[in-house]
């Protein structure tokens, strides 16, 4: 039951990247020039109280364990990348979790 509700959640994620991979190319082909959406504006425009909210539980509950380098360089690089390849990398990699084992037998 948990592997098919991580393939269902690896499905949605590729299904955003593919609506966000639309959504550049039509703004590139508006534009006539590259046009990419990033995370963070993408979740800013969405619901900026949450972006907030995700600021300050890095600061307080994984910067206090980890170090003061968590938002600044990692977090902030992330929330640079297009949103259709972090939706696309997040899908593959949760539908790779997620696949069917397929057992073989060891007898000749």
């Amino acid at each position: 039951m948990f592997t098919l509700f991580v393939r269902l959640l690896g499905l949605f994620a590729l299904a955003g990247a593919v609506v966000g991979l639309v959504v550049d190319g039509t703004k590139t082909i508006a534009a006539s020039s590259l046009t990419v959406t990033p995370l963070g504006q993408a979740w800013f425009s969405f619901d900026p109280g949450s972006l907030t909210a995700f600021q300050g539980f890095v600061a307080s509950h994984v910067e206090a364990y980890v170090g003061p380098w968590v938002w600044s360089p990692v977090v902030e690089f992330l929330l640079t990348l297009p949103i259709w390849f972090v939706l696309g990398g997040l899908g593959a990699f949760l539908l790779l979790v997620g696949r069917r084992r397929r057992y073989r037998s060891i007898a000749a």
